[in-house]
Parts: C-alpha cells; sequence; structure tokens
C-alpha cells in the first residue's frame, strides 16, 4: 500500500510538472489593436493559435531588428500552428470594430514579453 502512495504521488509530481512546459492563455483584443508576444530577447517558441472570436484577425511575425514576415488571415472559429524564430515577435492583429478573441498554446522558450498596442496602420 505505501508503494502505491509513493508511485502515485511521484506520477501526480510528473504530470503536474508537465504542465509547466508551455503557457495556455485565453486572450482578448481590443478593437483597433494588437497582443505582441515575444519583443523582448528570447530564443525560438512554437504557438498554436485559435481564433474564438467573431472577428477576422491578422497574424504575423514582426522580428525585433525590424521589418514584418509570414502574414496569416485567421478567421473565425479557424486555427492555425506558428513556428517563430528567436528574436521575434508574433502579433495578433485585431484590426475590427469590436472585440477579437485568441486562445493560444505556447511551446519553447517561454521567457516571452507581452503587449498590448494600439494599431498604427493596417496591413
Amino acid at each position: 500500500m505505501k508503494k502505491n502512495v509513493i508511485l502515485l504521488a511521484l506520477v501526480t509530481l510528473l504530470v503536474s510538472c508537465g504542465s509547466f512546459s508551455s503557457l495556455n492563455s485565453g486572450t482578448s483584443i481590443n478593437a483597433n489593436e494588437k497582443f505582441v508576444l515575444g519583443s523582448n530577447p528570447h530564443g525560438n517558441f512554437r504557438t498554436h493559435l485559435k481564433n474564438d472570436g467573431s472577428t477576422t484577425l491578422l497574424v504575423y511575425q514582426e522580428p525585433n531588428d525590424g521589418g514584418t514576415h509570414s502574414p496569416i488571415t485567421l478567421k473565425p472559429t479557424e486555427s492555425t500552428f506558428i513556428k517563430t524564430d528567436k528574436n521575434t515577435a508574433l502579433v495578433i492583429e485585431n484590426t475590427e470594430t469590436k472585440m477579437g478573441y485568441v486562445t493560444l498554446k505556447v511551446t519553447g522558450d517561454l521567457n516571452l514579453g507581452m503587449a498590448f498596442q494600439k494599431n498604427t496602420k493596417t496591413k
């Protein structure tokens, strides 16, 4: 019996520690704003995102030294998987006039800065 309790405690510990290897977030993005993930120095990361709102979202990558690339238009209920290079931000832009919602699961380097910003222009 004692061995079973110890084994159960060990399995529970291992399973619970596995949940720290990813970042899971339900994120709301105001109208005409963007959510920027990883605008700081960091390593590679991977993101599974799902558009849970009724707005169309523009998703693209923005290297910290300038420029943008790999734009994706994500319609409501659509999901995608994006690999982001080191020192590159993942930008999720809501260009519509109502709130947008996205679910994120991020793995890899999780030392990522996060910020909301006003849209400066439409891509």
